[in-house]
């Protein structure tokens, strides 16, 4: 099976290339996948499934309405071009979405099936994509949430400040569960390699669903420090003053049956959160 992973350089495009070691990894010098020009000719002809990584994730940035044509260059016109390319040579397309296409108002886990409902830009153009990716029969939408992995994010945040005796408020109506790349990209091979039924899978680490203020809570614990020095707020009063943020889904569990029944699974996110802590040092 020959592999490409577009967006190779980031959180999960590191995580794929550990699941997938013989894949080509491509990163934006290598194919910009927001060219067109550059994607048709990109010599897919020998190429059996392409992992799609590439994404803009500044969810706050993303509302600035400057940067509208980059936001969607790259959620919704790469996605649209990489689904020509797979229709055109016959590979398959694995695009990774996101819960932001709901407005997390849903009652209980998010089923792979429910109409989208974007709050925000971001969301809105990762909906958009997913439309693109699932016009054409060999796909596989992955859609994730709260995703943990080497570089900048929640948790490693979350340490330092630990570690650096800061007492950080943080939000505790947004419910969800961590995913850990090294999960995600575990997840994405087993759909791959076991022939799963193409079509929309939810793919995140197992457990108990907890905001982020409960998260927060255990890394501080892990780090020597009392939960307690988590002060908890909710969504509105942590955002009052920060009037361009992009608006939060309050619920982000999805629903993981689906993915559950082809016969993975996933670490429960605690124990895997104590593992990933571990390796910061």
């Amino acid at each position: 099976m020959t592999t490409v992973i577009v967006g190779a350089d980031g959180q999960l495009g590191r995580a794929l290339q550990h699941r997938f070691p013989d894949a080509v990894a491509l990163d934006r010098s290598r194919l910009d996948v927001t060219d067109a020009a550059a994607v048709r000719a990109y010599p897919w002809a020998d190429v059996d499934v392409v992992l799609n990584a590439a994404a803009w994730t500044a969810v706050d940035v993303a509302e600035d309405p400057a940067q509208l044509p980059a936001v969607r260059a790259v959620n919704v016109d790469a996605v649209a071009h990489l689904a020509d390319a797979a229709q055109k040579h016959g590979f398959t397309l694995v695009h990774v979405s996101t819960e932001y296409v709901f407005d997390g108002r849903h009652d209980g886990p998010i089923p792979e099936d429910l109409p989208p409902s974007p709050l925000s830009v971001y969301g809105c153009s990762k909906a958009d994509g997913d439309r693109e990716a699932t016009r054409i029969e060999r796909h596989y939408l992955v859609r994730t949430t709260w995703v943990v992995g080497e570089g900048r994010n929640f948790v490693r945040t979350m340490a330092a400040l630990a570690d650096r005796g800061v007492s950080p408020s943080v939000v505790d109506d947004q419910v969800g569960r961590l995913t850990f790349t090294a999960d995600l990209a575990a997840g994405i091979r087993h759909l791959v390699v076991t022939g799963a039924p193409f079509g929309t899978y939810n793919v995140t680490c197992d457990g108990e669903p907890a905001s982020w203020a409960d998260v927060a809570a255990a890394v501080f614990e892990a780090r020597g420090r009392s939960a307690a020095d988590v002060s908890r707020v909710s969504t509105a009063e942590f955002f009052a003053d920060r009037p361009g943020a992009a608006a939060r889904p309050l619920n982000s569990v999805l629903d993981l049956s689906k993915f559950l029944a082809t016969g993975f699974r996933p670490r429960n996110w605690r124990p895997a959160l104590a593992e990933y802590l571990a390796t910061l040092g």
